[in-house]
């Protein structure tokens, strides 16, 4: 008797599963266009902070200088500062930008022009122009401020302060509390005011007095900013103490914000603190020519492994360490990073014992400055010869002619065992079937030896080899096991799905998640043939993986030899892949490569 099949019983319907197949791409569409638009925007939100950072820099400057001296190299008016020709560079992220000024006499029609012959005198002050370059994408920012010569009335025996306080972004800071000081006068001078609501303050009456003003800006809560007095620690300030000249305005300004912390926290490569680690914590505001830092300082990590800075105020810091028995293997966020006002950031500092020879290479996008992870960095010479990936790490071999019997991974051309119709002998290097009476083995296996990752905390991603397709009638699969206990005797061997029955297949494909959070790692490689005239052929295989902290864009190779002939070859997915030949090595040293898609 015929089982009749109601329609309600049946499956999807093809119109059912194309629609829901759309709603899934259009749900991956979104998902993936917020995530690129959110990038982007915090691409922006740092270039503007960058650039106002240096604007408020620049400016200052500017407004420092006696009115004299107000002016470009080759303008009109003429002066001291840097126009086109003779433009000055300063790099911020990884991007450098160029600063130069245009200068010009502004004619005022508050007492007349000279166009219309009402003023016989038209150059009443002079207006400059900070332009600020972005050399990667060409986009130049301009800020204008006007610089007035302004006599006072009846005081010619006296001048007068006009002091202007901002935050990083240029707002006005009003309630800001400025301080006056000056002790080379009889009496001294000792005053305090406060910004209005435009964030300026203007105090007359002050005797003449040359780079004898001491003024600072504060704020509860805020950062301070002051001007400097010639030192023997700084012997060329950026903002040196005021001058004040009988029946002129000396202008000043000031920039402050609020108050951030940062945390550094010193962490060895399986992510445990370390205490005791001396690390050099190092603003990039300058307050001296040529190098004279407004932050600069020497600290030792706590029983925590931590350094906490509370209430510094924004900036770029970069720390170094100061302890000799370590290196920085890699750091999260790269290198240095960008505070910004009424924040708290952490800075992880991966640190492992030094070695006289090393090189830290950090890959990013060359349009965005951003890392990129998996990016497969090679680094090779004469006889050395090694491949890892940023964010992770890769545990590789290439040769097996070391033969069986290594339980633990110590020699790298040994392995555990296989089932006698291997062979590892021959050359070119690689393993095959063993040919017997020239007929191959139908089918044989190899086991690895046991890989330490040297931290439970590992994640495992992808397991590659080469060649990567086979003769026809030939099969090479893999199946991987995985362990906390380094002595195990009875290895789980399983395939990228999680189960025993399965093997991976295609070079570059996931490892199962089963083997995450496991310490040690062992691979057994499969090879067969459907006639035995040929045999299957492994060169080289990479098990790659996360291990201990994350160190974004990052590979670290220790342990090196001395020597001028090193390259380094970086390749992405989707980028160009980038060379780079006669690299010398010695010391630590640092390669940042920028990839271009």
């Amino acid at each position: 008797m015929k089982r009749s099949i109601s329609r309600n019983q049946k499956g999807f319907t093809l119109i059912e599963t194309l629609i829901s197949i759309g709603i899934f791409a259009g749900l991956a569409l979104t998902v993936y266009s917020t995530s690129t638009l959110i990038i982007k925007l915090a691409g922006v939100y740092r270039e503007n902070t960058t650039i106002s950072n240096l604007a408020a820099q620049y400016m200052e400057i500017v407004r420092n200088l006696p009115y004299s001296q107000v002016g470009t190299v080759n303008g009109n008016p003429t002066g001291i500062l840097v126009d086109l020709p003779n433009a000055t560079s300063t790099s911020y992220n990884n991007i450098t930008y160029q600063i130069y000024y245009e200068s010009s006499f502004v004619d005022d029609p508050a007492d007349g022009t000279i166009a219309s012959s009402t003023d016989p005198a038209p150059t009443d002050y002079k207006q400059v122009k900070l332009n600020i370059k972005n050399t990667r994408t060409n986009v130049v920012t301009t800020f204008v401020t006007n610089i007035t010569p302004a006599g006072l009335e009846n005081t010619n025996n006296a001048g007068a302060f006009t002091v202007q306080v901002f935050d990083a972004v240029g707002q006005p800071v009003p309630g800001a509390q400025i301080n006056i000081t000056n002790t080379a006068l009889t009496p001294d001078i000792n005053i305090t005011r406060t910004t209005d609501a435009n964030g300026y303050w203007t105090e007359v009456g002050l005797p003449q007095s040359s780079n004898n003003y001491h003024v600072t800006a504060t704020k509860t809560g805020y950062s301070s900013d002051q001007t400097y007095p010639v030192s023997v620690g700084n012997p060329n300030p950026t903002k040196p103490d005021a001058t004040i000249l009988n029946g002129t305005v000396t202008q000043i300004s000031f920039s402050i914000d609020k108050l951030s912390n940062l945390t550094f926290n010193t962490l060895n490569q399986s992510c445990a603190p370390l205490s005791n680690v001396g690390i050099g914590v190092k603003g990039a505001k300058i307050i001296g020519t040529p190098s004279v830092y407004k932050f600069n300082n020497t600290y030792t990590s706590n029983g925590s492994g931590q350094v906490v800075l509370s209430n510094i105020e924004w900036d770029n810091y970069t720390p170094a360490l100061s302890t000799s028995s370590y290196m920085i293997y890699g750091s999260s966020p790269i290198q240095q990073i960008n505070i910004l006002p009424q924040t708290s950031q952490n800075f992880n500092l991966i640190v492992g014992p030094i070695t006289t020879n090393s090189l830290l290479v950090i890959v990013k996008d060359a349009a965005t400055g951003v890392a990129i992870e998996g990016a497969n960095v090679r680094l090779t010479r004469s006889g050395y010869d090694d491949t890892l990936i940023t964010g992770g790490s890769a545990f590789s071999q290439q040769d097996w002619t070391g033969g069986v019997g290594q339980a633990n991974m110590g020699t790298s051309t040994m392995y555990f065992s296989n089932d006698g119709n291997i062979d590892t002998a021959t050359l070119p290097t690689g393993v095959r079937l063993k040919k017997t009476f020239g007929v191959y083995s139908s089918s044989g296996w190899l086991q690895s030896s046991t890989f330490d990752s040297g931290s439970t905390s590992t994640l495992y991603t992808t397991l590659n080899w080469e060649p990567q397709s086979q003769t026809a009638s030939t099969t090479l699969r893999f199946q991987i096991a995985s362990s906390n206990d380094g002595s195990t005797t009875t290895w789980n061997f399983l395939g990228p799905d999680g189960a025993s029955t399965t093997y991976y297949t295609v070079p570059g494909t996931s490892i199962s998640s089963v083997h995450n959070n496991n310490r040690y790692l062992r691979y057994k490689a499969y090879l067969s043939n459907s006639t035995t005239t040929v045999t299957p052929v492994l060169t080289s295989l990479d098990v790659n993986y996360v291990s201990g902290c994350f160190t974004p864009g990052q590979v670290m190779f220790p342990g090196l030899s001395a020597a001028n002939d090193y390259q380094v070859q970086t390749s992405m997915t989707g980028y160009t892949t980038k060379t780079v030949t006669n690299l010398n090595i010695s010391g630590y040293n640092v390669l940042t490569v920028l990839l271009s898609s």
